[in-house]
């Protein structure tokens, strides 16, 4: 299938938290390098750009080997930057990466375009992951998904989903810790989406819904507009740089294990 699909990975120089996060290093280079190279290692992604408004990203990348294109800086998320980007090129698929996911696996952004592969009523997919601690689950920078038995979305939250009902006075949180088999009632969204190009357009153009505004979720724009965003389960559990202590877990993570 190698070709049918773009990887475009947005990444923004600001950050509220973590200003500069692209460029922090991991094992001497840049982060957001760690991110192209992981999209470039997927069997089903013959190219790989970044989209970015920021010159220091765009010249890093280039340094780097990479491929960067340069957006506008009207653009206010990560999607507008990726659609605007993809509506220059010619592929059937389109994965928006994080630029914030640099131990993403090649392997998950294979299984997120899967979905559309093999079924051409599908628009968007993507993928959830494992969650092992009960930090993760109280972790707003987590994101947890709820889907149903078809592997269909069902909601995003930044909250714990799905509340697990318990006895007045009992904390959620010393439960899940003293009952490791509830943690496998929670998912994590992944850092990615796949998106069939000419849907990718229409939902950029959406304006954003009511409940995306409530959680800082993109993706709850597609839900509250009736599309199903079809959620394929992977083992391999990815980290999300969101701030300090994030980069330092995940650049120990890197050092000790360089790949």
């Amino acid at each position: 299938m190698k070709g049918e699909a773009v990887a475009i990975i947005p990444a923004r120089y600001s950050s509220t938290r973590l200003p500069g996060k692209p460029l922090l290093l991991l094992a001497r280079m840049p982060m957001i390098m760690h991110v192209v190279e992981r999209a470039s290692r997927a069997r089903m992604v013959s190219r790989v750009i970044v989209a970015t408004d920021d010159q220091r990203i765009l010249e890093a990348v280039r340094a780097h080997g990479g491929e960067a294109q340069m957006t506008s800086p009207a653009l206010t998320s990560g999607t507008d930057r990726v659609a605007e980007v993809a509506a220059e090129l010619d592929f059937e698929f389109v994965v928006n990466v994080q630029g914030d996911e640099p131990l993403i696996e090649p392997s998950t952004i294979d299984a997120s375009l899967r979905p559309l592969i093999e079924d051409s009523q599908i628009q968007i997919s993507t993928t959830s992951e494992p969650v092992t601690s009960v930090e993760d689950v109280f972790n707003p920078n987590v994101v947890k998904v709820v889907t149903d038995a078809r592997g269909r979305a069902l909601y995003f939250s930044r909250s714990p989903i799905p509340h697990v009902r318990l006895a007045a006075g009992v904390s959620l949180k010393e439960t899940l810790g003293a009952n490791s088999n509830l943690l496998s009632n929670y998912r994590k969204h992944s850092g990615l989406y796949a998106y069939r190009a000419g849907f990718l357009q229409q939902f950029a153009s959406m304006e954003p819904s009511p409940l995306e505004r409530v959680e800082g979720l993109e993706q709850l724009r597609a839900l509250e507009n009736g599309f199903d965003i079809r959620v394929v389960p992977v083992a391999h559990r990815s980290i999300g740089v969101d701030t300090a202590q994030d980069y330092e877990r995940v650049k120990r993570l890197i050092e000790e294990n360089p790949s």
